[in-house]
């Protein structure tokens, strides 16, 4: 059966390049997508490749919204780019639904580890995010993007690549907590530090979005949690499903709508994008490990500032209108940072600490 569940994807592959040759790469798109989805079905399959699943799959959404982009943009008259935001918010309130008040105790029991993390994701991303910007020679609104993805804060998938690498998750959910609940500041402070050469920015415009799209749903699901004792596993069942799903379709809307763009400059873009993201594992784990932090530590932090929150930064860019341009850089690095967090995960699951 596993066997079978890999044969199918190779056909599909085989398919995909005769109709390349025999048609032209635009009339290749169904074998191409399912290709993906079906290695993503085959890769359930196995235990140790279950975990390359969902990423797999996105480059499935990746190909989709590629290859059909007309079916995701627009439905009816109503542009499917104002889901954006809103699905972002129910992602945040699933992440604010399976925290509680204890998971802040971390910081009170490693205050050092926590302050170092925090330090590091608000210094590390953002900065390398600038330098890429400043040497990308892309266009200002583009290259803002690179930015502006450094200075988000880390995105919930980072919990998971922690668990999996055998890192150490309560610092992990703390660190995202964290740094989550002070991207209403921070994030607009440093774009206005480092972006404000490349695009305009409303200081207190940002502040506010950022308070709406994170704060609140947060906010909201934190009291839900309380509400209920924390003891609702209906809601910890179907919350990770609606995140996972809530995230394909911000990548498939997202990617549809700078579908143009994105074929027109992709791989300078994905270079920088892969380049930045490489940068903030190395450097974070280097970082950590000069400082002397253990290696399951390092390996959290590591995790934290290479991952970051790209559906937030896609919900700015959609705020400040420029979706096709700023938003480019955080509908690269969404998808990317799944497959290289998976695959650093996966290395580090393998390997024990010194």
């Amino acid at each position: 059966m596993s066997r079978l569940a890999f044969q199918i994807p190779l056909i599909l592959l085989i398919i995909w390049i005769g109709r390349i040759f025999n048609s032209g790469i635009e009339e290749s798109g169904y074998a191409f997508v399912m290709f993906w989805f079906a290695l993503a079905i085959g890769l359930r399959s196995k235990a140790e490749l279950k975990a390359f699943s969902f990423p797999v799959s996105i480059l499935g959404v990746v190909a989709l919204a590629m290859f059909f982009p007309q079916y995701f943009q627009e439905v009816k008259g109503f542009k499917l780019t104002q889901l954006i935001n809103p699905l972002i918010q129910l992602i945040m309130f699933g992440m604010g639904a399976t925290l509680s008040w204890k998971d802040f105790a971390a910081v009170a029991k490693s205050p050092k580890s926590v302050g170092i993390g925090v330090f590091a994701q608000l210094t590390i991303m953002p900065l390398v995010g600038f330098g890429l910007a400043q040497f990308s020679g892309l266009e200002p609104e583009v290259a803002a993007g690179l930015i502006l993805v450094g200075c988000s804060p880390s995105g919930t998938a980072s919990n998971v690549m922690a668990f999996l690498a055998r890192a150490n998750v309560a610092l992990s959910v703390t660190l995202t907590s964290i740094t989550t609940l002070m991207a209403p500041l921070m994030t607009p402070v440093l774009m206005k530090l480092l972006a404000g050469q490349f695009i305009e920015i409303d200081l207190l415009k940002m502040m506010w979005d950022i308070f709406k799209i994170i704060l609140l749903p947060v906010g909201a699901g934190l009291l839900v949690n309380q509400f209920l004792g924390g003891k609702s596993t209906f809601i910890e069942k179907l919350l990770p499903l609606v995140s996972m799903l809530g995230i394909a379709l911000i990548i498939l809307v997202i990617t549809a709508a700078g579908r143009d763009s994105l074929l027109d400059i992709g791989p300078i873009l994905i270079v920088l994008v892969l380049v930045h993201n490489l940068l903030g594992y190395g450097i974070g784990y280097g970082f950590s490990k000069l400082i002397g932090m253990k290696e399951q530590d390092a390996r959290t932090i590591a995790i934290e500032v290479g991952m970051q929150n790209a559906g937030l930064a896609s919900g700015l860019s959609q705020s400040l209108g420029k979706l096709v341009t700023v938003g480019l850089a955080p509908a690269v690095f969404g998808p990317m940072q799944n497959v290289t967090g998976s695959i650093l995960a996966t290395f580090w699951s393998k390997k024990g600490f010194k």
